[in-house]
This record gives structure tokens, C-alpha cells and sequence, in this order.
């Protein structure tokens, strides 16, 4: 009886915590890519793709992102960077934007294809259609990174680098780390850290 109830308290104290999304399980390393077949629209070119077509030959990278947190704006460098970095190294980059209580607003369609201009993005920048990527991730912030090996599974997540808050004080890139396990077919170190940022914008 005591550990139902410890069962029942712990589930009542993460949905409240998370909301009607809350995840019961956020995907680990080691994970397989989760699999979403309906096209998503994209921002980079006015279009529509399935976000795992943006997989490069040794993988890919997903993060997700938007228009206006702090954080996100204050790591535009370094996620271009990161980018390039990635590209070069022949990971496919998707960016996906769950703000979905925002879509009416700073994080509408409209809004995305302005930030992706000014970006210059030269990658997918997605809209996830009622967060439903996010949560088959157990995403929940901006920015926050996924790194997938040339099998689709899961090898590290978390932060770009070791100072989100202060990117130009960064001393360690833990994503150009992971990506270049990655190539050499060697399991990142850490496979894990801590994603800082603003929280994904579901709606209620």
C-alpha cells in the first residue's frame, strides 16, 4: 500500500510539474530516432518535409529552438557554428520549433520564415504541429540538442557547450565533442548534460 501510494504521489507531482504533456520518460541514449511520417512545415524554404530526411551520411543533429528566448538569442553564434560544424562533418541538422501556445504570436509560421531569413538558416527550420515531436522526445527546452550516429540512435543530449548563459565564456563544446565521436565511431563523452534555456511553449 505504501509504495502504491509513493507510485500515485510521484505521478500527480509530474503532471502538475509538466503539465498536460508531461513525459513520463524523456529518450535516452541509446534510443532510436523517434519515428514522425507527417510532413512538417518548413520555414527555411515555405515547404513541407519529414524532419528525419535532414539525416548527412554519419547522422544527425536535432535541436530545438525558436524566435525569441534569451537563450536562444544569446547562442545564435554559436548555433551557426554548431551548424557548419556539424554539415562539415556530414551530420544532417533539422531545428525544430515546439512553441505551439505561441503560434498565434512571436513563434507563428510567419514569424519562423522572418527568423530564418535573418538566420540565414541554410537548414530545416520546422514547425512541430501541437509539440507532438517534443514530446516524443520529452523536450522541453530552448535550445536543446539531440545528437543521432549514422544508425539512428541516440549518442548525446543536452547542451552545445558548457556555458549556455555566457556562450562567449564557453570553454568546452560538448557538441563538436560528441560529433566528432560520432565520425570516429566512438561513443561521446559525456553522452549527457544538462540543457539550459527557456521552456517549450505547449499549448494547454
Amino acid at each position: 500500500m505504501k509504495n502504491t501510494f509513493i507510485a500515485i504521489a510521484a505521478s500527480v507531482v509530474t503532471l502538475v510539474s509538466g503539465g498536460a504533456y508531461a513525459q513520463s520518460k524523456t529518450l535516452q541514449v541509446g534510443d532510436a530516432l523517434p519515428a514522425a511520417n507527417e510532413p512538417m512545415k518548413n520555414a527555411t524554404d515555405g515547404g513541407e518535409m519529414v524532419y528525419s530526411k535532414a539525416a548527412g551520411k554519419n547522422g544527425l543533429l536535432v535541436m530545438f529552438s525558436c524566435n525569441t528566448c534569451p537563450f536562444v538569442v544569446k547562442n545564435e553564434g554559436t548555433t551557426a557554428k554548431t551548424i557548419e560544424y556539424a554539415r562539415e562533418h556530414g551530420i544532417g541538422v533539422v531545428i525544430i520549433n515546439s512553441n505551439e501556445a505561441k503560434r498565434e504570436g512571436d513563434d507563428s509560421f510567419e514569424a519562423m520564415k522572418r527568423y530564418a531569413r535573418k538566420q540565414g538558416y541554410k537548414v530545416p527550420y520546422l514547425a512541430d504541429a501541437n509539440s507532438t515531436l517534443a514530446n516524443a522526445y520529452g523536450a522541453n527546452h530552448t535550445p536543446e540538442i539531440f545528437l543521432f550516429d549514422k544508425k539512428s540512435k541516440l549518442v548525446y543530449k543536452g547542451a552545445m557547450s558548457d556555458n549556455p548563459g555566457t556562450p562567449e565564456e564557453a570553454k568546452v563544446m560538448y557538441i563538436n565533442n560528441a560529433i566528432d565521436a560520432v565520425v570516429a565511431g566512438k561513443q561521446p563523452d559525456p553522452a549527457s548534460t544538462k540543457s539550459i534555456g527557456c521552456s517549450i511553449k505547449r499549448k494547454a
